[in-house]
């Protein structure tokens, strides 16, 4: 079998929750590219002014990246990385270190879960995990979606952007867009995670596969596949709304009823093919290397404990 062997002893939550956050930033270091072409193309149309209509020149998830690094150059597609990494640090290990925690909470400790008990597992974490990591998500999203040949750059820096944000639209400004990305990740983290658990324990349940990366694989592909076909068009107001400027949006709603008058129900869908590249392969990563990375802790756990 490829990688480290199941332990004895179960992770600990602390283990869970480093082990989130470490390996959504490993995924997010490779599929970011695809993230920002995503928000690149959902935010394509937003606005039909001359100054603008030079900027709606991205066809495709690869045509999108290809016309970013020959006019902005290969940099461009991690902008907003560091504010990304800081993001999965807060928000991957809240969302996802801590469901299995959140979700024997409500069975009271039964080791047999429920599909209820889960989806509540997930909203609670997603919640909780958007409240604390909002900011940063604002700041990514601003980076991703600024283009360099714009002429002068709306910030200069993480920390710039903090500041600027926080001086020009107050606190609330960080907080932007936080009920459509409650809303999104409510459905994301119900999605994504149950989708994987119910996936993975189907798999063993009926000795389909074993514990092993394989079936790793397999359930993180299909919980990236039914996550990016329920949460794209969440996804993409989420998106529209964060990077618009102070009052162009009155709430999130307004921002999607714009968006279904002017360009139509499939707007709700643009950027669905780099969206679920980056969810598909995004969950892969992450979740291989959650899986492997726990594995891995608590075996050093264990040798440390009884080095002898």
């Amino acid at each position: 079998m490829v990688g480290f062997k199941p332990t004895d002893v179960p992770p600990t939550a602390m283990v869970k929750f480093l082990g989130a956050g470490t390996a959504a930033c490993i995924a997010d270091l490779i599929t970011f590219p695809l993230d920002t072409a995503k928000v690149r193309l959902q935010i394509q149309g937003e606005t039909k002014s001359a100054a603008n209509a030079k900027a709606a020149q991205y066809k495709g998830v690869f045509g999108t990246i290809a016309t970013m690094v020959k006019t902005e150059g290969p940099t461009s597609l991690y902008n907003g990385l560091v504010a990304g990494l800081q993001r999965q640090m807060s928000f991957a290990s809240v969302r996802i270190g801590l469901y299995d925690s959140v979700k024997q909470f409500y069975t009271k400790g039964s080791e047999r879960a429920g599909i209820g008990s889960r989806l509540l597992a997930g909203c609670t974490t997603g919640a909780m995990a958007v409240v604390i990591a909002q900011p940063t998500d604002v700041v990514k999203v601003r980076f991703q979606a600024q283009a360099r040949v714009e002429g002068s750059r709306r910030y200069q820096g993480t920390v710039d952007a903090y500041k600027t944000i926080a001086k020009e639209e107050g606190l609330k400004g960080l907080w932007k867009g936080t009920s459509p990305n409650v809303a999104r990740n409510a459905i994301v983290n119900c999605t994504e995670l149950v989708t994987y658990d119910l996936i993975k324990d189907t798999l063993l349940r009926y000795n389909l596969m074993t514990d092993n990366l394989p079936c790793h694989f397999t359930s993180a592909f299909g919980a990236g596949f039914c996550t990016t076909l329920i949460a794209s068009p969440v996804d993409v107001v989420k998106t529209r709304y964060m990077n618009s400027a102070p009052g162009h949006y009155g709430s999130a709603v307004s921002c999607a009823l714009t968006m279904l008058r002017k360009e139509g129900p499939t707007a709700f869908y643009k950027g669905f093919m780099p969206s679920f590249l980056r969810l598909g392969s995004w969950n892969v990563v992450m979740f291989v290397t959650y899986e492997q990375l726990k594995r891995a802790m608590m075996a050093a756990r264990s040798s440390w404990e009884a080095p002898f």
